[in-house]
């Protein structure tokens, strides 16, 4: 008897009439039917046990039926633990709904699909996170900045929201949320919605996002924080570690943030603070609205790396407001964030620094060209049965920022500008594809089509880069490059370079420019005059490193060894590693450093970095 009743909810949930079925899915990354029953809000309520490291907790999800005859809700899961789900008509009373977690798909994860009744208004889901979760770090005391306190944080993009919370884990879908969180007493929640600096640290906290955002911007941390406030707008949470060193670093913010509500319209979201994380944190920064993650690794004392802080907040207007909706397009949210930010830095450190910036993004542009195959070079390639975490590289950043360039200088910069404040008023607090814009494009700006459609599509649907660009010349850069070659030559020692005011961008370009086949005398010149190996900067440090593993350069051995047990930003680990385990003679080394290092990893770092094999 209770086969055969499993067997008939089975059919019923998954075959019977009008059913989707997860292949019929709208979102190639995800199960859920959010084109017949849409989850418009939703209402947390979750534990945090820092000893089993886990949530627990429900999650209420309020229903818009878009299709009165569809009977189920799809929801994404990965590695969660469902243990009851209750629905209600009027959202007082519940009562226990039939649900069926299926099959794991490999990169999707688990649907859950719930029984819904004609007048069914919202569901719950109660669950708990498992060790597996992707989209959460939980570190010990021993693992955080000032090693007093445990620390939770999460990182739902792009699609690992499904990992710490049932939803329709889609960009396709926005939602508005509250949330409460229980923790230990004197840690401090904090989570991508309304944060107050004034909040009693007893355990308990309350929060509300009331305009809508995609899952991937919903967002939560737990550890010994406080706050500075920077500005009226603007301020820090840290651990107090960082807390004076990040508000004088990121300082002129607030002029960022100026200078975007003048060039692309008002700044929508009411608050920007911005939280430093550990250093295991895999990115250099997220941008949660009203809450931008950031890597420390961005502290240096001079803001030379400020430009992050610049992207995080540009994305307050493209990606959180107006969201691609598929990762298949996430061109519409990185490359629109790209051009964003640096019309941000040169308003607020003039155009020099951002033609620098820049060149520097199209180098390392060309250099990911190099490795991609050419289906993946193109501005809409197809994820479609891939880990859109892969789509997130140079091209859909850098191309995306190149084209948009492109298009100011055929318009003409403020004809341009204007535009985008236009696409981004029209468009606000909605999920769009590239043939949205391509139409607004058409009908807004191009309506005599000076822009060739063949060009635009050219741009889009084409590998590598095309002949259009035209890009900034540095002088800057032309005078390291004549100084290098007079080195390199021996008509020069390199005491005798100006290096005294040289920015970061310059010393990267210096970096990135020298010959990869150096001799050990040259080394040891470079080493003598400017103490490489023992850089501070990440950026340049990194750009160093990989410059001379190859060329078993020894004494960056223990900087190296100390700079991977201490940091987790992708970014600098994973071509690190990648250069020690192409070098034969480091490979076993670096095996070591990993197995040591590894615990510290993002669940994220670690899932790349064991894919080569160390």
């Amino acid at each position: 008897m209770v086969r055969k009743s499993w067997l008939l909810l089975l059919y019923w949930l998954c075959g019977s009439a009008g059913a989707v079925t997860p292949l019929q899915a709208p979102d190639p990354h995800s199960f859920a039917n959010f084109k017949q029953v849409r989850s418009r809000h939703l209402v947390l309520d979750l534990a945090v046990d820092f000893t089993r490291q886990q949530l627990t907790g429900y999650v209420e999800h309020r229903l818009e039926r878009l299709d009165p005859t569809v009977q189920r809700l799809i929801l994404d899961t990965r590695h969660l633990k469902i243990t009851a789900v209750t629905a209600s008509r009027d959202g007082v009373h519940w009562q226990n709904t039939p649900y069926l977690l299926s099959i794991a798909d490999r990169l999707k994860g688990q649907p859950l699909t719930i029984q819904l009744q004609p007048d069914t208004q919202a569901v719950r889901v109660y669950y708990q996170t498992t060790p597996q979760a992707s989209g959460l770090q939980w570190l010990t005391a021993d693992q955080t900045s000032e090693k007093k306190q445990p620390f939770l944080f999460s990182q739902s993009q792009p699609i690992h929201a499904r990992s710490w919370l049932p939803l329709q884990d889609t960009p396709a879908n926005r939602i508005t949320y509250q949330a409460q969180v229980q923790t230990s007493p004197g840690l401090l929640a904090v989570m991508s919605a309304d944060n107050s600096a004034n909040t009693k640290r007893d355990g308990h906290y309350r929060f509300d996002m009331p305009q809508p955002v995609p899952s991937y911007l919903i967002a939560l941390a737990v550890g010994d924080l406080h706050f500075k406030a920077m500005s009226a707008d603007t301020g820090v949470y840290a651990e107090k570690i960082w807390l004076d060193k990040a508000s004088v670093e990121f300082a002129d913010t607030q002029k960022m943030m100026d200078a975007a509500n003048r060039l692309f319209g008002q700044y929508p979201w009411k608050r920007y603070d911005l939280l430093v994380l550990p250093s295991s944190f895999p990115f250099g920064g997220m941008e949660n609205p009203r809450l931008s993650f950031v890597t420390p690794t961005i502290i240096t004392g001079d803001k030379s790396l400020i430009s992050l802080v610049a992207h995080e907040l540009a994305h307050s207007w493209s990606g959180n407001l107006v969201t691609n909706a598929s990762w298949n397009d996430v061109w519409l949210n990185e490359g629109f964030t790209n051009y964003v930010e640096n019309r941000i830095m040169q308003q607020v450190y003039g155009q020099n620094r951002a033609d620098m910036e820049l060149l520097l993004n199209v180098q390392a542009l060309r250099e990911r060209l190099k490795q991609l195959p050419p289906a993946d070079t193109r501005l809409q390639p197809d994820f479609s049965g891939r880990d859109p975490d892969d789509a997130f590289h140079q091209v859909p950043y850098v191309k995306g920022q190149l084209l948009l360039t492109t298009l100011a200088q055929h318009f003409g910069q403020d004809k341009f500008d204007a535009f985008l404040q236009r696409y981004f008023a029209k468009f606000a607090f909605q999920s769009i594809d590239s043939a949205t814009f391509v139409r607004f494009f058409s009908e807004e700006l191009n309506q005599d089509q000076s822009f060739s459609a063949a060009s635009l599509s050219q741009w889009l649907h084409q590998p590598g880069l095309t002949d259009e660009i035209q890009l900034p010349a540095s002088d800057a850069f032309r005078r390291i490059n004549a100084s290098q070659q007079q080195w390199l030559r021996g008509e020069t020692s390199l005491s005798l370079l100006a290096t005294n005011h040289w920015s970061v961008h310059e010393w990267l370009h210096f970096i990135e420019q020298l010959p990869r086949q150096l001799s050990p005398q040259q080394l040891s010149e470079l080493e003598m005059a400017f103490s490489l190996s023992q850089s501070s900067n990440a950026e340049i440090f990194t750009a160093w490193a990989k410059l001379v593993i190859p060329l078993n350069h020894q004494q960056i051995i223990q900087p190296l060894r100390q700079f991977l047990l201490s940091v987790g930003r992708q970014k600098f680990i994973t071509p690190l590693y990648t250069e020690l385990k192409a070098n034969p003679q480091w490979r076993s080394w670096a095996a070591q450093v990993y197995r040591e290092a590894r615990p510290g990893y993002h669940p994220l770092a670690q899932q790349q970095l064991d894919r080569l094999g160390l």
